[in-house]
């Protein structure tokens, strides 16, 4: 074991024998150094450590990891051709493994025809049942799936019998339950015709505002040129013929100023060119126009329930498939336990068993037709949990990543009686975990650091929660934080008001947010925080929202590259040396020519994981050994991106190296937190406290007056959220108003104002129950929220 605490005679580990121990020994995953630990089986243990520590790379990149790779080989290479590959963890040994089941905060992936029904077996459940039992019977289970089209179809088929070729006449059918019009996405896409031209103008007078469309150029010589319209008549007096063919047309080929062209509809030809292509990869311009030219409406035939009209005939008990999608997932069980049919008896427990597991989590307000994008991380995970609490495995390793995330304290007691139950059935629970709350039910606790990134990576304690608390180190010192109320709260330099709002469970709420001020906006999960400040605040309010979304990059991507920092580095290598700033990236000129700017060689096994070497040429630092001799401050740039953003920002804070326009983006980057980030780190390998950080200081500079941010301690240690603290206090005094959306008491206690959601969730929630300041909120203890912040702050 590493020079760690050694636990005390309680712990469960000293009572445990050889096979009742996961032994890691040596893990050298990220930042980890030489890690060894025994973690006791059959027992709750708990990761803490300040963000960057290593304990995702102890836990899900060493221990689950390995787990998972060994399960994988045991397929044949066949079946693993179409599985994930993974290395072998940087660890000596191993030992002790069982089956690993990891819950992550992973989004859900982003099909549109993807919801929560179908990502949970529920929907599949549903469909048989009104198969079997709704009047009238429209066919088998795939009639109700919107993701199965209807087809039919007939022709000849030749086939050989007896020795004689013979035809015979076949026909087929499949009836799916899908909406021909949407195409079970349940909303379609319209174009707003003004914003392609208009119509008041003649082709000749300049009427297409398309970007590219410009009058003399040859996309708009293909209209005025082709015939088919007068090029001087203004478009609204089009005949109907000539508005077909202007508009929707077919390819015809013709000749158009005496050149062989291919002449189509301007809408056809539009979609081709500029809405078929990733939106994220558009020029600015490009997406601003798809932006305004392209409106996702409701689909008029199917109402957006995605379904056929056939699918939505079908009834059992007066309510149709659609119906029960739509409903909140604690209505449905009610009505399944309504449902007396002992042709189905197994099927309907099961399926009460699966809705009443989504009430139990705290997930009974989403719907089965809730689009599985839109759920966020904290929900996504509590989503995938659904899944392992009817399972009848026993012994294996539950491995949870931070699971109290987007919960109110309400709900943590809730996520912690789960993680006890799934203890208690025999099998070995991990969980990576800031919430005092959470870690104090573990029966062992493993605290890594001392600090983060090349200051973490070690042990720093093993053993009980007692013990942690006397242990001395960062997590133990500030177990105990409780963060005072204000004594005095800052005064409203304005209001921002939103009126009648309605989006999804918001009952018509009016509210005006204070402005100029620290506002939490605060509820259990699932009252309509989130609809209330992302989806309510009026359009053109000056609003920069900073979400955790996944930063969309690929393993090229750094802090240096998504923050623009790499931009003055590379002009200032550029100008000290006489030569050109694209010799300074490894994705353009200054490359290594034979790893392309990688740093590493991939090499694809197949079925078996690739192998990653370092590239001999130019020893992992991406760069021509050339464009290496170049030094500025006496660093060469490979030497920079390897520097941590406080290494960075003393050096170009001062000296001969001094470079004010880095030194003012590396002093935002230390300002959010992330002092401990190499500059070249992929982005691949953030976390999404991080990930949110990181947007947060590229939004810094942004001009708009009002800062949104989504949960920003996610992620974040005890120690860190002082430092947030901070940084909300700086953005305040710097005239922005700040509207937080979280459920961290010292955030709360911290706050000018509280706006408090509830009483519950789904159609329980919807409601404003309280505003005010922290101290009123704490007098009162009129709602959930203020009986929890009384209790931490111990009034």
């Amino acid at each position: 074991m590493s020079k760690a605490t050694r636990t005390d005679p309680q712990s469960p580990a000293l009572h445990a024998d050889s096979h009742d121990l996961i032994r890691v020994h040596g893990a050298r995953e990220n930042n980890l150094k030489d890690v060894s630990v025994e973690i006791p089986k059959r027992r709750l243990t708990v990761f803490t450590g300040v963000s960057g520590s290593g304990k995702s790379s102890l836990v899900f990149d060493t221990i689950a990891a390995e787990s998972q790779r060994l399960i994988n080989e045991t397929y044949s290479a066949f079946v693993q051709g179409f599985m994930p590959t993974l290395a072998r963890p940087d660890v000596d040994v191993l030992d002790g493994l069982t089956t690993a089941i990891i819950v992550d905060q992973q989004r859900m992936g982003g099909d549109p025809r993807s919801t929560v029904g179908t990502a949970t077996d529920a929907n599949a459940m549903l469909r048989i049942l009104f198969s079997r039992l709704g009047k009238p019977h429209i066919g088998s289970p795939q009639a109700f799936s919107f993701n199965v089209a209807s087809i039919s179809g007939a022709g000849a088929v030749t086939l050989e019998r007896a020795g004689k070729t013979v035809k015979e006449r076949r026909s087929f059918s499949i009836t799916g339950g899908m909406c021909p019009r949407c195409e079970g996405r349940g909303s379609v896409t319209d174009i707003d015709l003004s914003q392609l031209y208009d119509d008041s103008k003649s082709l000749n007078e300049g009427a297409l505002t398309i970007p590219g469309y410009t009058p003399g150029g040859w996309n708009y010589r293909l209209y005025s040129g082709s015939g088919f319209v007068d090029p001087d008549k203004p478009i609204r007096k089009y005949t109907k013929k000539e508005l077909h063919d202007f508009l929707h047309r077919e390819p015809t080929r013709m000749k158009i100023e005496g050149i062989n062209m291919t002449y189509e509809g301007l809408i056809p030809r539009v979609q081709k060119s500029m809405l078929s292509k990733d939106k994220e990869a558009m020029q600015p311009h490009i997406r601003a126009f798809v932006d305004r030219a392209v409106t996702f409406t409701t689909c008029p035939e199917c109402g957006g329930t995605r379904l056929s009209e056939a699918a939505r005939s079908s009834k059992i008990k007066g309510t149709s498939i659609a119906d029960a999608c739509a409903m909140q997932i604690s209505d449905l069980a009610e009505w399944v336990r309504g449902l007396d049919e002992p042709s189905v008896a197994p099927l309907l427990a099961t399926l009460q068993h699966t809705l009443e597991s989504f009430v139990e989590i705290g997930l009974g307000y989403l719907s089965l037709d809730r689009p599985a994008a839109t759920l966020s991380g904290g929900e996504a995970q509590r989503v995938k949990m659904v899944r392992q609490l009817g399972s009848s495995l026993t012994d294996v390793t539950y491995v949870f990543d931070e699971p109290t995330t987007g919960l109110h304290p309400h709900d943590i007691q809730r996520m912690n009686d789960l993680l006890l139950r799934l203890r208690d059935k025999g099998n070995t629970v991990l969980v990576v975990e800031h919430k005092p709350g959470t870690i104090a039910i573990a029966d062992h606790v493993v605290d890594l650091g001392p600090g983060a990134g090349t200051a973490g990576g070690t042990i720093c304690y093993e053993g009980t929660v007692e013990g942690l608390r006397a242990s001395g180190t960062i997590t133990g010192r500030h177990f105990g934080d409780r963060t005072t109320l204000k004594e005095k709260v800052r005064t409203p330099t304005g209001t921002l008001e939103i009126r009648g709002a309605t989006a999804h469970n918001l009952r018509d709420v009016d509210v005006d947010i204070p402005l100029g001020v620290l506002v939490v906006v605060t509820g259990v999960a699932g009252s309509g925080k989130s609809s209330l400040v992302h989806g309510s605040i009026p359009a053109g309010a000056d609003v920069v929202s900073v979400d955790q979304a996944a930063i969309r990059g690929s393993r090229r991507s750094n802090p240096a590259t998504y923050t623009s920092l790499l931009e003055p580095i590379r002009k200032a290598f550029a100008k000290a040396n006489g030569v050109k700033p694209a010799l300074f990236s490894a994705n353009s000129e200054g490359a290594c020519p034979n790893c392309n700017g990688a740093g590493v060689i991939y090499t694809d096994l197949a079925m078996m994981a690739g192998v990653a070497t370092m590239c001999e040429v130019c020893e992992g630092k991406r760069f021509q050994a050339a464009v290496l001799e170049y030094k500025f401050g006496g660093k060469d740039i490979s030497q920079v991106l390897a520097m941590s953003v406080t290494e960075a920002e003393e050096f170009f804070g001062t000296g001969e190296a001094r470079t004010p326009a880095a030194h003012a983006i590396l002093d935002r980057l230390a300002d959010v937190g992330l002092g401990y980030l190499s500059l070249g780190q992929p982005l691949t390998t953030l976390s999404g406290g991080e990930r949110q950080r990181l947007k947060l200081a590229t939004h810094m500079t942004e001009k708009g007056g009002i800062y949104v941010l989504d949960e920003p301690t996610a992620g974040l240690h005890l120690a860190d959220v002082e430092q947030l603290l901070g940084l909300l206090d700086r953005l305040v005094d710097a005239g922005k108003s700040v509207i937080v959306v979280e459920h961290h008491h010292a955030v709360m206690a911290h706050a000018d104002w509280i706006i408090d959601l509830g009483p519950g969730a789904g159609h329980d929630g919807g409601r404003i129950v309280f505003e005010g300041t922290p101290a009123d909120l704490v007098a009162a203890r009129s709602t959930l929220t203020g009986e929890h912040l009384a209790a931490y702050v111990g009034t």
